[in-house]
Parts: C-alpha cells; structure tokens; sequence
C-alpha cells in the first residue's frame, strides 16, 4: 500500500484499525468501521458508475453480475493480499493469534475503509483513479469466464431440471469468534451434493455450491 496517496495519514492509520484494537487501546484513535461505511457507498458508486457508461449494449442484470464480481469479499480481499494490507492492519493480539491478516472479510472491509479514507483526504477523483487502477483493470478478465457465483449458477442449474432451490445447512462450527470455520453442505431434493469450508457462512456455502459443480455435470 503506496503510503504516498495519503496528505493526511492518520486517516490511512485509521483505515488500517480494526475494532480490535481499538478495544486494547482506548482513547488512542477511532476504528475503521465508519469509514468502511463510507467506503462501500462510494466503491459501488464508481463502480456502478463505470460499467454503466462502459457497458451501453447491457442490461441491469449482467451490470449487476460484474459490478458483484469485481466488489465481493472474495475480490476485495485478494486485492487487499496483493497491495500487503494484512501487514500493515492494526490488531488485537486475539485477532492476531487468529490469523486476522489473512481474514477475508476483514481484509475486504479494510479495502472499504482505505476507499472511504480516500475520499475524505483527496475527494472523488483520487479514490476514483485508486478503483480503477485496482478493481476496473480487472473487467476483461471478468468478463471472460462466467459472471455469476457459484451459488447463483447452482441455483439455476437445478431449477433448470425441475428441482427445488438447494438448502444450505451448517454441519460444523469451531473456533473463537475472531477465528471462525463453518462447513455447509448443500442439500438437492434431500441429497447431499457437496460441502464447503470457510471463515464465514457466506464464504462455506460458497464453497460448496462450487463444489457441487462436479455433481451438476454427473446429473
């Protein structure tokens, strides 16, 4: 993370605080968790913003697919991974022990953050150019494979063959709740087609709709 974008940089330092510690030390300096909000409004905005003017020929739903591609969790935080945020969070010694630099949801909540602390320190136009170099660069390759997330394809796969909508059900859960895992499995007409790991619901039902994706072929 080039430093250097930054007049002020204790708003990148707040940026990179998470809550945790925060509550380890108190009075020091504020979390990121409101400018995240901020950052999420404005990362959809100019993302929007962008494939709506790029993309003239398209309808709402293949915008709506690509912006989710380019904005999900999963984006943001192997972006946050490639510019070495996790390095530079501030932790609590408990999300640290958690392997928190590597947590995909806090890593693509802290990408919000840097977005929002952006805006307040240069306006739209610097954050603009950060979304695009970082995030619109990525629209080819985007568009070159399928859109829509595994769950989503999943779901219209077996509603294609005249099945119900797949249920997810949470098998497992272990860990501190700094450091969760969940193992879903997802069920069709009652079969169990696959499971799937991951630090949050939302990542494991992910992952196991992915991998029912070798069931969707044998059906």
């Amino acid at each position: 993370m080039k430093k250097n974008l930054f007049k002020n940089k204790d708003l990148l330092n707040q940026a990179l605080t998470h809550k945790s510690w925060v509550n380890e030390h108190p009075n020091k300096r504020e979390s990121n968790e409101r400018l995240e909000f901020l950052g999420d409004a404005i990362l959809e905005f100019v993302i929007t913003e962008t494939l709506y003017k790029k993309f003239p020929q398209h309808q709402e739903g293949y915008l709506t697919a690509l912006r989710s591609n380019l904005v999900n969790t999963q984006n943001l935080a192997n972006l946050a991974l490639k510019l070495g945020i996790g390095e530079a969070l501030y932790l609590s010694k408990g999300e640290e022990e958690g392997r928190g630099r590597e947590n995909p949801s806090l890593l693509a909540d802290t990408i919000e953050a840097i977005i929002g602390a952006l805006f307040i320190d240069g306006g739209l136009s610097t954050v603009s150019r950060f979304i695009k170099e970082h995030l619109v660069a990525e629209i080819p390759d985007k568009v070159s494979g399928p859109l829509k997330d595994p769950k989503s394809r999943l779901q219209e796969y077996v509603q294609s063959q005249g099945f119900p909508a797949p249920k997810y059900k949470v098998i497992e859960e272990s860990g501190p709740d700094h450091n969760k895992k969940f193992i879903i499995e997802v069920f069709v007409k009652n079969d169990s087609w696959a499971k799937g790991e991951g630090k949050s619901k939302s990542l494991a039902e992910q992952e196991a709709a992915k991998n029912a994706a070798i069931r969707m072929i044998e059906v």
